[in-house]
């Protein structure tokens, strides 16, 4: 049985101790980490198996873990993925725009390499990643537009030199538009799919990207167009907000259990 350490004890990461905790992820929840102590000792009074709480995000990847999960933000992962790796343990990152950093994915990469161990991507609010991997030789074009009640868009980086007021609108309004270079930087917290739709396909340049704030919308939906020699692939994916992060998608919680278990069980592989 593995055993796994947790960065974040949030929405995503919450959900993912409880989903070990029950038994749903065959794995076992030794330590866990978040910048708040009061988030981590708040999770860990929901769970029967008690892990142990670190004092610092380094010494997650000390000890009796096999796999670390981030799930706490773009820059944790710049902070710590590469101990993570150097330490020999597996990383599952959900923070996924950080990696759109070229300087970040390349030591990365080496990492893994160097110490024969593994990231994982989970494929988080969008579907249709396994196509996209698929035709990634063959694509000419690839665009992404999300939408979002405004409330799932406060706090980005991108209104602190905005004008835009996001109490105002008052109905659907194309709020960006750039590629997901671009995009992960401004809505760090916000839009990660587009990083990992960048990675899978076009890169983070060539992948186009808008982000519209609808105030009559209660989903947060991403249409996903890829055209090229293999033909067309349109996706559309209409997701409801989870109930304790708005910023997040209940389908991006449930990806990440499910690739967990994928991980952490000897099973038949389903999909590319």
């Amino acid at each position: 049985m593995k055993k796994i350490g947790l960065l974040g004890c949030g929405a995503i990461g919450t959900q993912i101790a409880l989903a070990i905790d029950s038994g749903k992820i065959p794995a076992q929840l030794t330590q866990i980490y978040d910048q708040s102590k009061e988030s981590s000792e708040k999770l860990v009074s929901k769970l029967k198996n008690k892990p142990t709480i670190v004092e610092n995000s380094h010494l997650l990847s000390l000890g009796p873990v096999d796999l670390v999960v981030e799930a706490a933000s773009q820059q944790a992962v710049k902070d710590v993925a590469l101990s993570i790796l150097q330490n020999k343990k597996d990383i599952m990152i959900m923070s996924v725009g950080a990696l759109l950093d070229e300087s970040i994915f390349e030591v990365l990469t080496n990492a893994c390499k160097e110490f024969k161990k593994q990231i994982y991507l989970p494929s988080g609010a969008i579907a249709g990643l396994d196509a996209i991997k698929s035709v990634k030789d063959e694509l000419d074009s690839l665009t992404l537009v999300t939408t979002k009640h405004p409330r799932s868009l406060k706090g980005a980086k991108f209104f602190e030199t905005s004008d835009i007021n996001l109490d105002s609108i008052k109905k659907q309004t194309t709020i960006f538009e750039g590629n997901a270079a671009e995009v992960v930087k401004l809505f760090p917290a916000n839009i990660n799919v587009a990083a990992l739709l960048s990675l899978a396909g076009l890169g983070s340049k060539n992948t186009k990207v808008m982000v519209i704030a609808d105030p009559n919308t209660n989903k947060n939906t991403h249409v996903i167009q890829a055209q090229g020699k293999f033909g067309k692939i349109s996706i559309t994916v209409e997701n409801i907000p989870d109930q304790n992060n708005p910023k997040t998608s209940r389908l991006a919680i449930l990806s990440a259990i499910e690739r967990l278990r994928e991980i952490c069980t000897d099973d038949i592989r389903i999909g590319t």
